[in-house]
Parts: structure tokens; sequence; C-alpha cells
């Protein structure tokens, strides 16, 4: 998993904490995404939270290296963002 690629992968498991938000109270959150849905991510660290993902700015830790990228990135399922990307 690159930067580049990253959008393409599977989310669940990864280290992840928001930067930016529209929201105020969303800013800070770090944990483990423990599922995603097409508008959301369930984000799981002191307590569990589900974050829109179209209000966010995320940074992923891939262990080597961290990734931010636009939740608007990363709408769609898993499965629908990967055939986006080969329809370009």
């Amino acid at each position: 998993m690159t930067r580049k690629n990253v959008v393409w992968h599977e989310l669940i498991g990864l280290k992840a904490k928001i930067i930016r938000a529209s929201h105020p109270e969303l800013v800070g959150i770090e944990g483990y995404v423990l599922d995603e849905t097409r508008n959301t991510l369930t984000i799981c660290g002191e307590r569990v939270w589900v974050v829109p993902k179209d209000v966010v700015e995320i940074e992923f830790d891939l262990g080597d290296e961290k990734i931010r990228i636009n939740g608007r990135d990363l709408i769609g399922r898993p499965e629908m963002r990967l055939k986006k990307r080969w329809r370009k």
C-alpha cells in the first residue's frame, strides 16, 4: 500500500487520525478503523466514533509512512472505488 493507491485498498485495521473536519469535535479523533460504509468510517480509540467521510481529512499510519487523504476521495464502498479507478 502506497500514497498513490491507498484509496483503492481496504481501510479496516489501519490506524487513523482526523486532522481536519468541518465539525470541530471530530478533529483529533484517533484510533483504528473498525468498519467502513459508503459514507462513513467507524473508528475505535478511547471510544467508538462513526465519522462521515465527506467532512474530514484523515491521516492513515501505514507503519513506514503517514498519508493524508481528503475524505471525499474515500466516498463509496471499497469495491466501487476500485471500479471508478479503472473507468478513468
